[in-house]
């Protein structure tokens, strides 16, 4: 990975090159904010730095929305009534109740949180991430199901799933152990997604890289995978 800057309205920016057999040169934030360019070993650097400039204005605007959302959540986050939650590409309005019986409901589009303390954050934000796990656990099988029967036929065995949360990936393929890691962060993006995400690492099972044969598998099983990838780095990843 080589580390590069630019400089662009007065202000550095700052940017890693992957090296891959693409045809197009990309260029993605990542949600921990790196900024990131994927081009393969013919594009010479000049032209991907000419590249990043020209996307000067959209990296600028949109780094300081991440970071602005991003203090928002840190700093300001309370778990009370009215603060919005994403699930599943749509936000979503906490309602907090108090209950002696707790637990997090989504009802005719809110979120009930029930909880015998409405003033303990940590228990709020403890109640509300276990639902956000469980509501993973269930969507993530779902796209596995509907996703595997796409690779099978070229071999592939179904793996299984293990969830993290990872600062600057959506998914990854442990192959050795048959098992496909993903960001508990994704149940934030709509279902089609995470099939996108779900798809892009079962390929990796038949091609653990990111090779032509590898790109060509995933254009002829999600021809528009490129819209989706698109969505989750440019738009989902505001809100994390």
């Amino acid at each position: 990975m080589e580390k590069h800057q630019i400089e662009y309205a007065n202000k550095i920016i700052n940017f890693v090159v992957k090296r891959k057999k693409v045809k197009n040169v990309n260029l993605n934030i990542k949600p921990d904010m790196t900024i990131e360019v994927t081009a393969n070993d013919r594009v010479p650097l000049d032209f991907i730095c000419d590249f990043v400039k020209t996307k000067g204005a959209w990296i600028l605007k949109n780094v300081k929305i991440f970071k602005d959302v991003q203090a928002f959540r840190h700093s300001e986050r309370e778990y009370v009534s009215g603060e919005t939650f994403k699930y599943l590409g749509k936000q979503y309005r906490l309602r907090v109740m108090q209950e002696e019986e707790e637990k997090v409901k989504y009802f005719r589009g809110f979120i009930y949180l029930y909880v015998k303390d409405t003033e303990n954050v940590n228990r709020k934000a403890k109640l509300v991430n276990e639902w956000y796990r469980e509501k993973a656990q269930k969507t993530f099988h779902e796209s596995l199901d509907k996703m595997f029967p796409l690779v099978q036929k070229y071999g592939v065995e179904k793996p299984n799933i293990d969830l993290r949360s990872m600062k600057a990936r959506w998914g990854s393929a442990l192959t050795e152990k048959n098992t496909i890691l993903l960001n508990i962060e994704l149940i934030k993006a709509p279902k089609y997604c995470i099939d996108y995400v779900v798809l892009h690492e079962l390929i990796h099972f038949k091609y653990n890289d990111h090779s032509d044969n590898f790109y060509k598998m995933l254009y002829s099983l999600m021809p528009d995978w490129e819209k989706r990838k698109a969505i989750l780095d440019e738009e989902i990843v505001k809100d994390l």
